[in-house]
């Protein structure tokens, strides 16, 4: 048996709801990045029954960090 100091690990997998309170924004949002493929799931039966592990949400939220980054490299500084 495997437990840890602090209680209960951490869930393996999350719901949309899960991931939307952690992302604080709506469910709606959430499908819409499940659907359009930008974070990665898997689906349990046939019913829109949406899955996300937590480590393809952290590495959504690095790329996001990332492609955010990239943004304000390529914009000029206004210390010019």
């Amino acid at each position: 048996m495997s437990s840890t100091q602090g209680g209960d690990p951490a869930p393996r997998f999350l719901t949309l709801v899960d991931v939307a309170e952690i992302l604080a924004t709506s469910v709606a949002q959430v499908r819409a990045l499940v659907q359009s493929g930008e974070l990665r799931y898997i689906q349990i039966g046939g019913r829109q029954q949406y899955r996300i592990e937590t480590v393809e949400l952290e590495k959504y939220i690095q790329r996001m960090y990332a492609e955010s980054d990239a943004k304000k490299d390529r914009q000029p500084s206004s210390r010019d």
